[in-house]
């Protein structure tokens, strides 16, 4: 991370919350669209059909599109409040793992918590299952966030909805298709949802930056969306023939900055050009 980064840090954690509510609201989406078009890309060249591996760029690119939107937008937040405006780059590229806010859902890796250091295969099911849940969700948020009271936020908003409409058209599909497949292709469904399920508890947990950027006008709290998110997941899973597993209490952290194991190989990979050629232009 550049000096200029750390010092930028070090005066917003200084604001108060009232203050930095909205850019740090705006970063938490920027991140998670962007942690997930990063892991999305992976398949990129290695799909498991031809028509797949192109959809899959596509949902990244529009993921990375709307990062770079949200991250553009920080940067003239974050201008207002310090003086020193940053570009999309160097949120993406010289910001530390603890100064991400993404959910944890995002970074996980195409497959699930299986043993052993041997490499393991992507599953196609993890990833479907993930941008499904994902996708239940941002395709109520980001109609919701139209009516907020940062005007560009709300624009941003509108636009990602119709793209968050498609992403989860896809992955519910492809839910619906493997999960009522064979014998095989149900069982890796439900090992995904059983894998994944527990990490959308942080995405429906409140915490300060939601509330105030909530009371501000800027946010809406994901849990006032729980109800209309249980209906979609249900009624999918329910065509799938997929079982929800039982409740779970784990409560994962990633949008207060402490990351799984998998969010530092994710940031090696994806900053290591910029990091290596700093300030190089193609």
């Amino acid at each position: 991370m550049t000096q200029t980064t750390v010092a930028d840090e070090n005066t917003l954690a200084r604001l108060p919350l009232a203050r930095t509510a909205a850019l740090q609201y705006a970063l938490r989406l920027a991140d998670n669209a962007l942690i997930l078009g990063q892991r999305n890309a992976e398949w990129c060249g290695h799909g498991p059909a031809l028509e797949e591996d192109i959809a899959l760029a596509n949902i990244s690119l529009d993921l990375i599109g709307q990062a770079r939107l949200l991250y553009t937008h920080a940067g003239v937040l974050e201008g207002q409040l310090t003086g020193r405006a940053r570009h999309e780059d160097d949120y993406a590229y010289w910001r530390h793992e603890r100064d991400f806010r993404n959910w944890t859902l995002q970074e996980l890796p195409h497959h699930g918590p299986l043993a052993g250091t041997a490499r393991i295969d992507r599953d196609y099911a993890v990833t479907i299952m993930r941008n499904f849940l994902y996708g239940a969700l941002m395709a109520e948020l980001w109609p919701a966030l139209e009516s907020s009271r940062d005007t560009e936020l709300a624009a941003i908003a509108a636009k990602s909805a119709k793209e968050a409409r498609y992403h989860l058209q896809h992955a519910a599909g492809w839910v619906v298709r493997l999960g009522d497949g064979t014998e095989a292709s149900h069982a890796r469904m439900q090992q995904a949802l059983n894998h994944l399920l527990p990490y959308m508890n942080e995405c429906f947990a409140a915490d300060p930056v939601e509330q105030e950027a909530a009371a501000q006008g800027v946010a809406v709290p994901t849990a006032d969306l729980r109800d209309r998110w249980d209906a979609t997941v249900h009624a999918t899973l329910d065509e799938a023939t997929l079982q929800l597993p039982a409740p779970s209490a784990f409560l994962s952290t990633g949008k207060h900055g402490v990351h799984s194991e998998h969010m530092s190989y994710l940031l090696a990979e994806m900053q290591g050009l910029a990091r290596a050629h700093p300030g190089a232009q193609w």
